[in-house]
Order: structure tokens, then C-alpha cells, then sequence
């Protein structure tokens, strides 16, 4: 065994220990389905705002999007992540946090599903968004655990990527099963300080390294870059130099707009703002949770761009998906210090993983245990027994989603930006219009969810019949983003030409006097 294993295995036995502990510690305060989902709407600032961030960077962002728009874009890849934090991040709490937690809280809603039954009057709608959340988060998921699964076995050449997958899925199912969203609220806070002191630790690591030539070196270095004769991707270095992106600007503008804006149709996300316990606290987590995410965001695809750097342009055995797991390899393999800074970037990249993992399983749970079965089965669940059915399912959802990893399917990036496109372009539309107007009608957030989910559809379905899924794949972020607009424009033109009844209209008020509340 070597010393990078050993000093891995350390920190890993460390962190599932405290993750174990908290899980513990968390279980009697998970007792009612309101503390098992929303920790009872009184979670801090610190804590949401972490939640949030570690909610939306997991490994696959280093892993996937990090390491491919890197290695592609070069220094211009580093928009994503100032437009995850200023747009998905920052706007997000601005427009929606506390419009969400007094409408959430006002109707009694813990979930998506909920909330939409109870601002369109609608189970239909509910039954609707609970499936699509179940189906479409179980590749959203997989993607997570292919991404980090990748990463372990760069460290541990010797043990099959599912083995990692496999401990990645049970010591998530043991806390999250156990404590709930109290459980993922106390450990998102531990594993966000472990993210900020990885990354922060990793960005130093490859500025120092030889070929990069620290700050100021980096820039002219990587301008002098020169692809070698039959590289599969071939650039140029005014490419990986130009500030905004050069040939690739286009694609990296859809980028931006789908992990930026996709967040505000995301479920898991928008969950952080119904547990928030008041108006004091989202101020503070909103500068808290943007500084994360410019941090984190900014920082991993900083390392992606001087990957070219580092592995000298030789594309590493395992393609596009093993660039950052070969450059933490040259960077931090070798001496105490670098191996100690590794374990600490294996445990970021694991805390990264999980938090993501925790969100989606519980959001995909709580939509099949608390609004798919109890709203098609006639006679309702006693709350014990809808407790045991949510963490069953949560166990439910983490097999599915290990077993769907395990499959062949090599682009992980893709699978997440479909996942993203498809649930964020169902439910941006109906979510933020039932915000901010009462004219949105039933039939207009109808149209939205569904004009959201068949703008991904088919789309998909006409490039593969003509170039191949590859070809759509490709496409994905542009499918998404389209979705997303299609979803917001449809909703309040629908709802213009069906206007809301008599009685509906009344009810409709009666749900936004709950701005009017302190």
C-alpha cells in the first residue's frame, strides 16, 4: 500500500466517524416529517447557506464539468463558476429565499409537489412533478457517484470504481436515513469548511507546480501551450488564453445559463429556503452562501484550466472524465505535505459528493413517501408510518441510483446536464410566476411543466434519430436552457387567455397575504 492510500484511508475512517456520529446525534431531533424534511423551519444562516453551496458542487463538477471545460476552454471556463455564484447563487437568494419560506411555510407545503397542489389547487400537478423529480434525479445522482467513483480509483488503481461507489452509498444512507435534513444541515456545515480549506489548498498546490509557473506565470505559460501531433482535442494557446472563451463562447454562455439559472427550477435547492428559520437569517446566508460558491466554483475551474499545464496536453488514460483525478496525482502525489493535501482534497471531493447525494435523495424520497403514494392510496398514512416509508424510500433511492451508476455509461457530464435541463426546465416556470403573481392559472403552470419536459424530449429524440444519442448529448446544455425559457414564457401566456375563476382568485389572495407578515 502506498503512502497516498494510507494517508487517504486515514482521513476517510475520520470523516465517516464524524458523519456516522452526526447521524447519530441527529436522530432524535428527526422524530416528525416536518424536522425529517425541513428541520422544522428553524434551520441558521450558516447552515443553509452551506447546505445550499455543498447542495450544488459535487464531484462532478471538478470531475466532469471542471476537468472537461478546463482542459477545452482554458482560462475562460473560470466564468462558470463567477455566473454559478453571482447568478445561481447570489440572485436566487435575492429573488426567491424568503418569498419561498413565508409562501412555503403560509401553506403548510415541505416539498415541490406540495408546494405546487396547494398554490394551483392541484393534485394532478403534484402527482406530476413527484414523477419527474423520482425518475429524472436517479441519473442526476449516478452522475455523482461515476464522478467521485472515477476520482478514488486514480488513488486506488487496484479496487474496482463500484467498491467506492458502494461506500459512497451507504455511509450517505446511514447518516441521512438516521437524522434527516438536521443530519445534512450539521454535516453540510462541516463539509463546506472542508471544501473551502481543499480548494483553497489545491488552487496554491497547482499555481506552485513547475509547469505552471505560479500567478504570474500562468497566463503566458498557458498562452505558449502547443497541443501535441494527434491529440483527440487540439487547441491553441490564445484559445485557452482568451478571457471569454474564443472559439467556445457560445457553448460556455449555455453553460453559464444552465448551472446557473438551472438552479432556480432545482427541488433540492429551492428546498434550502423552506427550512430557513427567518428574514435576519437569509440576509447573512446570502452573502455567506455567494462567497462559498465564488470560492468553490471559481476555484475548480481555475484548476481544470492549467490541467493542460500540468499533464504536459497528453490526455490521460480514461479520457476527458480522468483529467483532474491525473492532475491531483502529478500535483499532490508525491511528499508528506502534498500527500497530507491530498487526502484532504480526496475527503472535499467525498464531502462534495455526499451533501449533493443527501439533497437529491431526500427531495426524490419525500416525493414518492410524502406526495406520490398518499395522494393515489384512499385512506391516509398515521405519521409513524409515513415517517418509516420516507426513510425507506430514501434507502430506495440510493440503490437505485448506485445501480444505475454501475452501468456503462461513460459521460457523466451529460447525464447531469439532461437531469438538470429536464427537472429545472419543468419547474422553473410554475414555481417562480406562483411567486410573484396571482393571475398564474392551473392550466398556465400545466403548460409550463409540460412545455418544459417536451422541449428536452424531443429534442433528444430528433438528434438521436439523426446523429446519434452522442450528437444530443452534446447538446444538452442548449436543450436545457431552452427548456428553462420555454417553461417561464408559456406560464403567464397561457395564463393570460385562462384567467383564473371567481373562487380560485379568492383563494389565490388568501395565499398571498402571507407577504404581508413580518
Amino acid at each position: 500500500m502506498t503512502n497516498a492510500q494510507i494517508y487517504t484511508i486515514v482521513a476517510l475512517g475520520l470523516y465517516a466517524l464524524i458523519m456516522a456520529f452526526i447521524g447519530v446525534f441527529s436522530f432524535g431531533k428527526s422524530k416528525t416529517l416536518d424536522h425529517f424534511l425541513i428541520g422544522g423551519r428553524n434551520v441558521g444562516a450558516w447552515m443553509t447557506a452551506f447546505s445550499y453551496g455543498t447542495a450544488y458542487f459535487s464531484a462532478v463538477v471538478f470531475v466532469g464539468y471542471a476537468g472537461q471545460h478546463g482542459w477545452n476552454i482554458g482560462i475562460g471556463a473560470v466564468w462558470i463558476g463567477v455566473g454559478n455564484a453571482i447568478l445561481g447563487c447570489l440572485l436566487s437568494w435575492l429573488l426567491f429565499a424568503n418569498r419561498t419560506r413565508k409562501i412555503t411555510k403560509h401553506m403548510g407545503t415541505k416539498t415541490m409537489p406540495e408546494y405546487f397542489e396547494k398554490r394551483y389547487n392541484s393534485k394532478g400537478m403534484k402527482l406530476l412533478a413527484a414523477v419527474v423529480i423520482f425518475v429524472f434525479l436517479v441519473p442526476y445522482s449516478a452522475a455523482v457517484y461515476k464522478g467521485l467513483g472515477s476520482l478514488f480509483s486514480a488513488v486506488f488503481p487496484g479496487v474496482e470504481t463500484w467498491v467506492w461507489m458502494l461506500l459512497i452509498a451507504c455511509l450517505t444512507a446511514v447518516y441521512l436515513v438516521a437524522g434527516g435534513y438536521v443530519a445534512t444541515a450539521y454535516t453540510d456545515l462541516i463539509q463546506g469548511v472542508i471544501m473551502l480549506v481543499g480548494v483553497i489548498c489545491l488552487v496554491v498546490a497547482v499555481l506552485s507546480h513547475g509547469n505552471v509557473g505560479g500567478i504570474s506565470g500562468f497566463i503566458s505559460n498557458l498562452g505558449a501551450f502547443e497541443s501535441l501531433p494527434g491529440d483527440p482535442n487540439p487547441t491553441t494557446g490564445s484559445q485557452l488564453t482568451s478571457i471569454f472563451g474564443g472559439s467556445s463562447f457560445k457553448f460556455l454562455c449555455f453553460n453559464i445559463m444552465l448551472t446557473s439559472f438551472g438552479t432556480w427550477g432545482l427541488p433540492q435547492m429551492i428546498g434550502k429556503f423552506y427550512a430557513i428559520k427567518d428574514t435576519s437569517a437569509i440576509k447573512r446566508g446570502t452573502v455567506i452562501s455567494t462567497v462559498f460558491c465564488l470560492v468553490i466554483g471559481c476555484g475548480a475551474y481555475l484548476v481544470g484550466s492549467a490541467s493542460r499545464l500540468i499533464l504536459g496536453g497528453q490526455l490521460p488514460e480514461g479520457g476527458i472524465d480522468a483529467v483532474i483525478p491525473a492532475v491531483l496525482m502529478e500535483v499532490l502525489g508525491s511528499g508528506a505535505l502534498g500527500l497530507i493535501l491530498l487526502a484532504i482534497i480526496m475527503v472535499l471531493l467525498l464531502s462534495a459528493s455526499m451533501s449533493t447525494l443527501e439533497a437529491v435523495v431526500l427531495t426524490s424520497a419525500s416525493a414518492v413517501a410524502v406526495d406520490l403514494i398518499p395522494s393515489v392510496r384512499k385512506k391516509s398514512f398515521r405519521p409513524s408510518s409515513q415517517m418509516l416509508i420516507t426513510r425507506g424510500f430514501c434507502l430506495a433511492f440510493v440503490a437505485c441510483s448506485f445501480i444505475f451508476a454501475t452501468q456503462n455509461i461513460p459521460i457523466i457530464v451529460s447525464l447531469m446536464s439532461f437531469s438538470w435541463g429536464v427537472v429545472s426546465g419543468c419547474f422553473i416556470g410554475p414555481y417562480i410566476w406562483g411567486l410573484f403573481s396571482k393571475r398564474i392559472t392551473r392550466i398556465g403552470a400545466y403548460a409550463g411543466m409540460l412545455g418544459g419536459l417536451l422541449t428536452v424530449g424531443i429534442s433528444t429524440l430528433v438528434i438521436s434519430l439523426n446523429s446519434g444519442f452522442s450528437a444530443a448529448a452534446a447538446r444538452s446544455p442548449e436543450m436545457g436552457v431552452a427548456a428553462m425559457a420555454v417553461s417561464l414564457v408559456i406560464v403567464p401566456l397561457v395564463s393570460l387567455v385562462t384567467k383564473n375563476k371567481k373562487e380560485e382568485a379568492e383563494r389565490v389572495d388568501a395565499v398571498f397575504e402571507c407577504y404581508k407578515e413580518n
